[in-house]
């Protein structure tokens, strides 16, 4: 049975300092890209991932990145964000923690790119305006927020008609194993229904299966993903799938989904 005090931590809070943690302990998707990748994307030999290791098409992005105004949604780390700029796009990242917006900060400087950071939380993205940025760029992240219909609808609502958003995100099944067994013993025990989130996990259990105090996570369904998307008024236009990066789910079902979906233009 999960710990009474699940039911009152606040999500944001709680995953903030625990990405923030993260970057302490060097997490792999906290750790910036180096000169070389950055100049590389400026001769314009560049890519990036929404899910795992697999790059994304970069028959997705606009054939043109400059001038391209870029949203990196919860995409915080010194990745995404530094190598979109120097291949010419007007970036944007937007993350829950400040060490994380610090490393695109620190690549930023280090290459005398053109990168704004802004922290929040990615359902409200009322820092900025309508119709501000051509595309959003959203790696595996959601699994952090515990409702994603209000991030479809500021997505919809920050995008200019014709814009584009993508967005990785998790397998939900990956969710009904044991993730000590997985983590631990690489054996898959099936020990939840889905939807999951850890929130049902008693406190030592989340610290034994995610390190003390590590981020809380949610397995949002198809529905919520897909079909939140469609009811933002998006329409899907390309679908891809990769194994987990990192577990035994991998030799039975892909570990990560991603999506390209697009604003419709006015008539």
């Amino acid at each position: 049975m999960a710990d009474s005090r699940a039911v009152t931590i606040d999500p944001v809070a709680h995953n903030r300092e625990a990405w923030d943690r993260q970057v302490d302990y060097g997490n792999e998707w906290t750790r910036p890209v180096g000169p070389d990748v950055v100049a590389r994307a400026r001769a314009g030999d560049w890519s990036v991932v929404l899910i795992g290791y697999v790059p994304t098409p970069r028959d997705w992005f606009p054939p043109v990145m400059e001038g391209v105004d870029l949203l990196g949604l919860a995409s915080g780390g010194g990745q995404q964000g530094p190598v979109l700029a120097a291949a010419g796009a007007s970036v944007t990242v937007f993350d829950n923690s400040p060490k994380q917006l610090a490393r695109d900060e620190e690549v930023a400087t280090r290459e005398g790119l053109a990168l704004r950071t802004v922290l929040g939380d990615m359902r409200d993205l009322s820092a900025f305006g309508d119709e501000t940025f051509d595309v959003v760029f959203n790696p595996v992240s959601n699994v952090f927020c515990p409702d994603l219909a209000p991030v479809w609808r500021e997505c919809f609502r920050v995008l200019r008609p014709g814009g584009v958003l993508m967005c990785g995100f998790m397998n939900p099944d990956v969710y009904i194993f044991d993730g000590y067994a997985l983590d631990e013993r690489k054996e898959l025990v099936i020990a939840h229904s889905v939807p999951f989130s850890t929130l049902e996990l008693s406190d030592s259990e989340r610290d034994r299966t995610y390190g003390p105090g590590g981020p809380i996570e949610y397995s949002h369904t198809m529905t919520e993903q897909i079909g939140g998307q469609l009811a933002a008024g998006f329409l899907l236009t390309h679908f891809a799938e990769a194994p987990h990066h990192a577990d035994v789910t991998s030799r039975l079902m892909p570990g990560y989904y991603a999506s390209r979906a697009i604003k419709p233009a006015r008539t």
